[in-house]
């Protein structure tokens, strides 16, 4: 059993393991989180009274809610995320998936922006942000998100980044090209490559069958290589992409680990909708808790 799994069975330890990891945080910082990533694991839910009912102790329930309060305003515990989860990576090259998760806390709409690492068959979510608004992001919000892994995980070591039909746009892929990270992403039928839209150039590819372009096209600005496909419904998949034809429709399926890694998060597991954080920096401490107790649980099962 390695010090990660030992760890998740017991506060103090997990405690102990981040303390070695992070000597300059306080101590009391560092055990109310291992506090709650073990209730976290234990209760399966982020309702915050069944949670508080989950913190060891035998304090009163109003002082472990109190103490569940000052976790998530602390904002110590924010420089945790990162380094660890970069620690528990692979060498070699590393798949990035990019996606949103949202969902409602009565008529208030709560909405994260996630980037991670194909990682046992999920995506190991690494940064995040909290949306102000529901729908779709900005260019300049995933830029700065892509920025912030990149003072971690050098361009290097990205083999491609891989997202939907959701992250498109001239600047957003200038912005990948310059920073040297290759491209895997799906483009609507409706895009333009050189003058014509993608539904002319594949209007007649079959499901199951793989095209491309003879030559590279130019997509938002870029030089690229673009596939396509049918699915089994009959509707168009595009990819645009910098690695080759081969490879990126085995790549591009790796997508779908950041959904299995969402369902875990969300009513399969942590049951992340019950939680109540409305306020942008407590529900990105929210998620960075749920991310530690959810790679513990993957740790553990592998």
């Amino acid at each position: 059993m390695t010090d990660l799994q030992a760890a998740c069975l017991e506060p103090i330890k997990l405690c102990h393991l981040l303390k070695e990891r992070f000597p300059s945080l306080r101590i009391d910082t560092l055990q109310r989180a291992a506090d709650v990533i073990c209730a976290l694991i234990e209760k399966q839910t982020t309702n915050q009274k069944r949670l508080a009912n989950g913190l060891p102790g035998t304090s009163t329930a109003e002082a472990k809610r109190k103490r569940l309060t000052r976790c998530f305003q602390d904002e110590q515990v924010d420089v945790c995320w990162l380094p660890f989860l970069i620690s528990l990576l692979p060498k070699g090259k590393l798949v990035l998936t990019m996606d949103r998760t949202n969902w409602e806390h009565g008529e208030t709409p709560l909405n994260l922006l996630v980037l991670g690492v194909v990682l046992e068959g999920f995506t190991l979510p690494l940064v995040w942000v909290a949306l102000p608004h529901g729908g779709c992001s900005d260019s300049a919000t995933r830029e700065r998100l892509v920025a912030r892994l990149l003072k971690r995980l050098p361009a290097l070591r990205w083999k491609a980044l891989v997202a939907d039909r959701e992250f498109f746009g001239q600047e957003w892929f200038t912005f990948l090209r310059k920073r040297g990270i290759r491209r895997v992403i799906r483009i609507r039928a409706d895009t333009f490559v050189d003058e014509l839209r993608t539904e002319v150039w594949f209007e007649t590819v079959q499901a199951g069958q793989l095209q491309c372009l003879f030559e590279k096209g130019r997509v938002y600005g870029s030089l690229m290589q673009v596939v396509a496909t049918r699915d089994a419904d009959g509707d168009l998949v595009v990819l645009a992409t910098d690695v080759s034809i081969w490879e990126t429709w085995r790549v591009y399926r790796l997508r779908w680990s950041v959904e299995c890694t969402f369902s875990s998060m969300k009513t399969r597991g942590f049951d992340l909708e019950r939680s109540a954080k409305v306020i942008a920096d407590r529900l990105e401490r929210l998620f960075g808790l749920v991310t530690l107790a959810w790679v513990c649980c993957l740790r553990v099962g592998v």
